[in-house]
């Protein structure tokens, strides 16, 4: 086994971390408190190739893998994690065009999303459908050589920002296997009748765009099926297991992020006539919250690196994700108990990453999906 990266790796993950010291950290703070993202800062990191690496260079990405993707948002969310989401979330869902997408359909939106000159999301979440996406009532009833699309998704990432969704659908309702009734289509966001509210006073990842959306009559054009009809939930289970794969880096790299701060705040504090990195108490924290980003690294990287290496292991990306999400509740807490009073207020950098740490238990797959993924593969049948 090598667990050492690549020197390629190497270079992408300092020009990441380069990039997000240079143009976050000045920005960060003023996004979270105004909820709103710079398209200029996305333009610059689509022009240096940050956006959407694994997608192939014929449509404009860099043909890297996952774990190079990883690497990135690590490095972002270290800096910022509600940058670090806005511009991940960018290319969300576009692992569908590459998995199940016609060859005109990757053309024709891949290398606007890479470039940095559009915006993608993925609406699946309904106000009765979270976890359980089988669900999802919003139709898309096949008239003629179009589809008509209503009803309402919830919390959608660039729902009011983005140019286009893809959006998951009941398209066969009489299907008897619940498996087969969704399927998966493009809408671009200047259709008739597709409107969208953006969500204000988020508790976190305030600079990302995230916001309720409607559907009344809104028509797309055949051609806008992405994959087979009816098989949008197990082409929405594969994007999961890639999606949540590096969505589990988020979490490393908020959890870094928290621990970076707090080593740096017990330097220099003093306390009782001393620094309070020199209290065994103090040290035995960091000694801690060391070891469990490291572990929720290391899983991470694992995950990815199987998917990059077509061994997709379904348990490892739950493990993965589910990990590094409670390593980032539990670190970023214990960084903000070691702020002390400071903590709590919001000119210190770790009330923010607190704030935001606590949606990757919920968000990509509740903490709960996913143990209940790893328990059934562990069990097995009983």
């Amino acid at each position: 086994m090598d667990f050492e990266l690549s020197k390629e790796q190497l270079d992408i993950q300092k020009a990441a971390r380069e990039f997000a010291q240079g143009e976050f950290r000045d920005i960060a703070r003023d996004c979270d408190v105004s909820e709103e993202f710079p398209r200029s800062l996305l333009e610059k990191a689509g022009d240096l190739g940050f956006i959407g690496v694994f997608i192939d260079e014929e449509y404009g990405g860099a043909g890297l893998g996952f774990l190079e993707h990883a690497l990135i948002l690590e490095e972002f969310w270290k800096v910022d994690p509600g940058i670090g989401q806005e511009l991940c979330s960018v290319s969300f869902g576009a692992e569908e065009f590459l998995l199940f997408g016609t060859k005109d359909q990757k053309n024709k939106y891949l290398p606007l999303i890479t470039r940095g000159r559009a915006i993608m999301g993925f609406a699946i979440t309904e106000p009765d459908s979270g976890s359980d996406t089988l669900s999802a009532s919003t139709s898309a009833v096949f008239d003629g050589n179009e589809y008509v699309i209503n009803g309402n998704k919830v919390m959608i990432g660039n729902g009011s920002i983005a140019d286009f969704l893809l959006v998951f659908c009941l398209t066969e309702p009489e299907e008897t296997t619940r498996s087969q009734r969704h399927s998966i289509l493009v809408v671009e966001t200047d259709r008739e009748g597709y409107e969208s509210d953006k969500i204000e006073g988020k508790m976190g990842l305030r600079a990302s765009d995230t916001a309720n959306v409607f559907f009344s009559d809104v028509k797309v054009p055949e051609e806008n099926l992405v994959g087979e009809r009816g098989k949008g939930f197990p082409q929405l289970m594969q994007f999961f297991d890639r999606s949540r794969a590096y969505v589990a880096a988020h979490g490393v790299g908020l959890a870094q992020g928290a621990l970076d701060l707090a080593i740096k705040h017990v330097k220099t504090r003093e306390q009782f006539g001393q620094k309070i990195a020199s209290f065994q108490a103090t040290q035995f924290k960091i000694a801690e919250m060391s070891t469990r980003v490291e572990l929720a690294r290391t899983l991470t990287h694992k995950a990815c690196w199987m998917i990059d290496n077509g061994r997709l292991d379904t348990k490892t990306v739950a493990m993965a994700k589910w990990s590094a999400s409670r390593t980032a509740v539990e670190v970023v807490d214990e960084a903000l108990q070691l702020h002390g009073g400071y903590g709590y207020m919001n000119d210190h950098d770790v009330e923010r990453f607190y704030r935001a740490a606590k949606v990757l238990e919920i968000y990509e797959g509740t903490k709960e999906i996913e143990k209940i993924i790893i328990a059934r593969y562990v069990l097995g049948r009983y």
